[in-house]
């Protein structure tokens, strides 16, 4: 009788060896460009990462604005810009928030500066790659939309029934004034900086980690809908001044800066002065004040821990340990104005039990 041979899975590999695949050594050669292309510069780091996320803004926001244009509406309305400009946000923050923390708007990097939550150095570094960005992305669009616009006639136009400069940057309407124009940015900036930083206040109510982008683009999308009317709502200097930059050179002429008394201007300066305004509001009216509650809850806590050493039966074995508490007590007490407010009030209980357990009976 033929013994049958038993086949196994090695023998079938010894024979048949697996193709070896090429994804070990694509992943070498992506270490190595990765170390090539790294930039050690923190700060152009993030700064690129800023361009990138203003890009994505403009591209999806003004793609939005270009198909309700040269469509005359066939493909777009008013509602769906302001969701594209508010979803763009979100993408926006997205992309590049882990890097640099998804500014994607001067004034929102300038109302950081002036809480001194960041160094000013970074502004002036952020609004010109925010601005490149915008420049970037409206340079997509109009590439994505060339035949388009040629098809339109006068396509060219900064002013009249079929102008498409608007579809870059912003433009008063025919009823508005400078001066209306300029206290709508400031209302509509001011806004956006209250808002976003009630988002950002880790005193306040802070928003679960991972939605903050959604949530400031839902803001986006607030003030598009509600002050959208007058001026097409830019509230971000770069936004605008990127753009504005393009048409100039793509074919509108210098026109885009001297219509209407040379506009430009207003989306430019009007957005910074809100920004003062809307940080002096929110400080005001609410961030100073929860603050302040945090604040004077580590002050009583840490007042709680002195009563409570100082009521201790000490001798001089012990002198050196009660030292090192009143130490980590100053040293808790100022952490609260770097940190982030739930992390230093756990730190404080944390470290008052572990330094009182290390003291023994050191604790009546």
């Amino acid at each position: 009788m033929l013994r049958l041979a038993t086949i196994t899975q090695e023998d079938i590999l010894a024979h048949h060896p697996p193709k070896k695949h090429n994804m070990g050594r694509q992943k070498v050669y992506l270490d190595k460009l990765s170390r090539i292309f790294q930039i050690r510069n923190l700060l152009l780091r993030q700064a690129l990462a800023e361009c990138l996320g203003t890009l994505i803004l403009v591209m999806f926001g003004c793609g939005a604005v270009a198909q309700l244009v040269l469509s005359k509406g066939s493909h777009g309305m008013f509602l769906t810009v302001n969701f594209s400009f508010g979803f763009a946000a979100t993408l926006g923050i997205l992309v590049c928030g882990q890097v640099s923390g998804g500014h994607l708007n001067p004034a929102v990097t300038f109302a950081l500066c002036l809480l001194g939550r960041d160094r000013w150095r970074k502004f002036p570094v952020y609004f010109a790659f925010q601005t490149l960005g915008a420049f970037l992305g409206s340079a997509i669009i109009f590439g994505m939309y060339y035949d388009a616009l040629w098809d339109t006639p006068d396509s060219f136009n900064v002013t009249g029934e079929h102008s498409t400069a608007g579809i870059f940057a912003t433009y008063p309407g025919k009823h508005l004034t400078t001066v209306n124009g300029f206290f709508d940015q400031l209302i509509g900036t001011a806004a956006l900086i209250v808002c976003i930083l009630a988002i950002v206040d880790p005193y306040n109510n802070p928003i679960p980690q991972g939605l903050e982008a959604f949530t400031v683009g839902f803001v986006v999308l607030v003030i598009g809908l509600a002050m959208g009317f007058n001026s097409g709502y830019a509230v971000n200097p770069a936004r605008d001044l990127g753009p504005r930059i393009f048409t100039a050179m793509a074919g509108w002429g210098m026109e885009v800066f001297t219509v209407r008394n040379c506009w430009f201007l207003v989306p430019i300066f009007a957005p910074f002065l809100g920004t003062v305004i809307g940080v002096v509001v929110y400080q005001m009216m609410v961030g100073f004040h929860v603050e302040g509650e945090v604040r004077d809850k580590l002050e009583a806590e840490a007042q709680n821990e002195r009563v409570r050493l100082t009521n201790v039966t000490t001798n001089d074995h012990n002198k050196e340990k009660e030292t090192f508490l009143f130490r980590a007590i100053e040293l808790k007490e100022q952490l609260w104005k770097s940190g982030d407010a739930d992390q230093v009030m756990q730190m404080l209980r944390n470290t008052t039990a572990l330094t009182l357990s290390n003291a023994g009976s050191f604790v009546p």
